[in-house]
């Protein structure tokens, strides 16, 4: 096992870096996208293309607003024709959110220019850094994967 001192090292590397690539991101992604869509409706589409079929409860608590802001935003988002919103089969008081063919095509859309505009950032590299930084971010993928999943077994 690695030093403590290391670890933290590299705990503190992280913590630095990773809040900087995903503003770099999330910029990236706001930019490719409608200037009408709010920073909130853009986190919930992203969230509701991870998560199909999420209530509008659980995009609430993603975003950490109350319901009855998540429902005004969700109206927002169908009239746009970017999300649908069906009542769940089994508990019609409940709604099940998705993504419509519109909806995952704008992200889609903002997926591709933002990856191209990451491609630029990491063209100053060279072909050793960048497969090391590939290499980093497939052993962060697996220590968090597996984090995640002991956290998730302790609930």
């Amino acid at each position: 096992m690695p030093e403590t001192a290391d670890l933290e090292q590299c705990a503190q590397a992280i913590m630095e870096v990773v809040p900087l690539a995903m503003h770099f991101i999330r910029t990236q992604m706001r930019r490719h996208v409608s200037p009408a869509l709010s920073v909130p409706q853009f986190r919930t589409l992203t969230y509701l293309n991870r998560h199909a079929g999420a209530s509008l409860s659980e995009v609430a608590d993603h975003l950490g607003v109350t319901p009855a802001t998540a429902s005004t935003m969700v109206d927002r988002l169908v009239q746009n024709g970017l999300v649908d919103r069906v009542a769940a089969p089994d508990e019609r008081r409940r709604s099940v959110l998705t993504l419509t063919e519109a909806g995952a095509g704008l992200l889609k859309s903002a997926r591709e220019a933002t990856r191209r505009r990451m491609v630029q950032a990491l063209s100053q590299l060279s072909p050793r850094e960048v497969a090391a930084v590939a290499d980093a971010m497939s052993l962060l993928h697996s220590a968090f994967r597996e984090a995640a999943a002991r956290e998730s077994d302790d609930k």
